[in-house]
């Protein structure tokens, strides 16, 4: 697949200040790092865009994640290889992810509560700013139709 165009952040470059501000606040955040890549994981799986998908396996596997991890993140809620810490962030991921498919509350009362009952503040700060920049690339990079393996996300 052939890139409409070049990725918008490139084109205007004044935009990568932002970016690269809100990733060091991320780093900040103290949320382990393999756990936002999850998270990144899943996000962009859902949203379908290859290019993030695939940027996040080989930062899962270039830290050492192992091929069941990696392979079965989709499929979290029936694989053994998550933790209860894991599984309450993916659900957030989902839920964040998936605004447009809920008639009620984006996230559920019950679900925040898991999920605060696990991370601090600034961890789920973190986590939370993970999973709305990770819906930021997979739009940008749907849409200019960013080849796998180039993507910057």
């Amino acid at each position: 697949m052939e890139a409409r165009m070049k990725n918008p952040a490139f084109v205007l470059p004044e935009t990568m200040k932002g970016i690269q501000a809100v990733y060091q606040g991320i780093n900040q955040g103290g949320a382990p790092g393999e756990l936002l890549e999850i998270v990144a994981l899943r996000t962009s799986q859902i949203n379908g865009c290859g290019a993030c998908v695939h940027a996040h396996v080989q930062n899962l596997k270039r830290s050492g994640e192992s091929d069941e991890r990696v392979g079965n993140v989709a499929a979290w809620r029936e694989a053994p290889f998550y933790s209860d810490v894991e599984r309450a962030a993916l659900a957030l991921t989902e839920s964040v992810t998936r605004i447009a498919d809920r008639s009620a509350d984006a996230v559920p009362d019950d679900l925040w509560d898991e999920v605060a009952d696990h991370f601090d503040e600034r961890q789920l700060s973190a986590i939370i700013l993970t999973i709305s920049m990770t819906n930021f690339f997979n739009r940008i990079n749907v849409t200019v139709k960013e080849p796998t393996g180039t993507s910057w996300a």
